[in-house]
């Protein structure tokens, strides 16, 4: 057997544990954001959204919609990996892993598979809960499709980065809790920036999910806040940095003595 297939035996295993565990759990890892995604529906959108009117042009349900549904695809794709890893490390099945010859690549990528199937199964699910609501017509397909993918995987690694450091479940908890929700509801899934002051405007695009969201909210609605060139570059960099910094750690072994 060639070393390229071999490598792709051990990518292809851990890409089926970590479907098999999404699937296998499905009322934990499917059904609460879906639950989640129609409360935010029924209450900032039908009845906060009466009052707002319109925004850009749309309703205010279907202006957050493509908000909504890029905020459980980013949360799930990074809680996914990040409890799937430390699991793993907790479990200390993962020193088998990483002794074995499978190259750290192999692993980060079977892993950022395993995230981006969750966050894209709990954005269709989601999707289907705003057609319940809105009409959406996709505007531009490809940017819709790629942004999401795009977006899954910068999480995933993400969620394996926040992983690799975390010692305790308490930490696999802060990052999501203290920084990705707020950044999350300050990325502009409920409003546009250009609604804000200039100061706030100019530190909102400190913020790269905003990036996201509106790149994403170009490609179903096509309107967005941000410039698509821009938006792309900024998710485009955020993955190279995120991934070149796993390759890292994992290389280093950081996180991973005890």
């Amino acid at each position: 057997m060639s070393r390229l297939r071999e490598n792709l035996v051990g990518f292809g295993t851990i890409v089926n544990r970590e479907i098999t565990r999404v699937l296998r759990i499905w009322v934990q890892t499917l059904v609460p954001p879906v639950i989640t995604a129609t409360l935010y529906f029924v209450i900032f959108g039908s009845l906060i959204g009466r009052r707002v009117g319109q925004m850009d042009g749309f309703d205010y349900m279907a202006y957050i919609a493509p908000g909504l549904i890029m905020m459980q695809v980013l949360t799930n794709a990074y809680t996914n990996v990040v409890s799937s890893f430390f699991g793993a490390k907790f479990g200390r099945h993962i020193e088998e892993l990483m002794v074995s010859p499978l190259p750290n690549s192999y692993i980060i990528m079977g892993y950022v598979a395993g995230g981006v199937l969750r966050g894209l199964l709990v954005g269709a699910l989601v999707t289907a809960v705003a057609l319940l609501f809105t009409d959406l017509h996709v505007a531009h397909p490809l940017v819709t499709i790629s942004v999401v993918l795009l977006t899954a995987m910068v999480f995933s690694i993400g969620g394996l980065i926040n992983a690799v450091y975390a010692k305790k479940f308490d930490d696999v908890t802060i990052i999501p809790t203290f920084v990705l929700t707020p950044l999350t509801y300050l990325g502009g899934v409920f409003y546009s920036i250009h609604m804000l002051p200039d100061g706030l405007q100019a530190v909102s695009r400190a913020n790269p999910i905003l990036y996201m969201v509106n790149a994403f909210r170009f490609g179903i609605l096509g309107v967005s806040d941000i410039g698509i060139y821009t938006a792309y570059g900024i998710i485009l960099l955020s993955l190279v940095v995120l991934y070149l910094l796993a390759l890292f750690l994992l290389r280093r072994g950081v996180g991973m003595r005890s």
